[in-house]
């Protein structure tokens, strides 16, 4: 399979508490009530138009601290190693996260939110609104965290995650 460059343009800047990989919530769970924002740009700002009427959104990041990856981790709910695309670790091919946080309020073009587990700086890729009415009814099968589920809340970024 060829290789393809793919370039994306950043739409703004993640900010958060976090300075350092260390102690970053590994899940939103486990982010409850963490205060965060989002600048951006301010030629795009007329895209957030009617984003205020969702409680919750989806943003989509560039991993810009993760040197490398593996195609073998072992993730932070288990000591036995798992392909990398069964986790949602940030040692990827493509340095591309995904979290769902809450939307708190916009003003101009700033983003007020909450339940973060950003770094702070973390380049922003794309915003999109959640609504839980556009999953699948269907019964959801979570794999090997089928027994570690419960354990998601307090849980923080180590070593494992440059």
């Amino acid at each position: 399979m060829d290789t393809l460059e793919i370039k994306y343009n950043l739409i703004g800047i993640i900010h958060s508490p976090f300075k350092e990989i260390e102690g970053v919530p590994i899940h939103t769970r486990g982010a409850k009530n963490i205060k965060g924002s989002i600048e951006i740009r301010k030629e795009l700002e007329g895209g957030l138009s009617d984003l205020d009427g969702f409680s919750h959104i989806i943003l989509l990041y560039h991993f810009h601290l993760s040197k490398d990856y593996s195609l073998s981790i072992v993730p932070f709910l288990d000591d036995t190693p798992h392909g990398v695309f069964a986790t949602r670790a940030p040692k990827r091919p493509n340095s591309i996260g995904l979290s769902v946080v809450k939307l708190i309020k916009i003003k101009k073009n700033i983003l007020h939110i909450e339940n973060i587990d950003i770094v702070d700086g973390t380049p922003l890729l794309d915003i999109k609104p959640y609504f839980k009415e556009f999953k699948d009814s269907e019964k959801v099968r979570i794999g090997w965290l089928t027994k570690k589920a419960n354990k998601f809340t307090n849980i923080k970024a180590d070593y494992n995650f440059k």
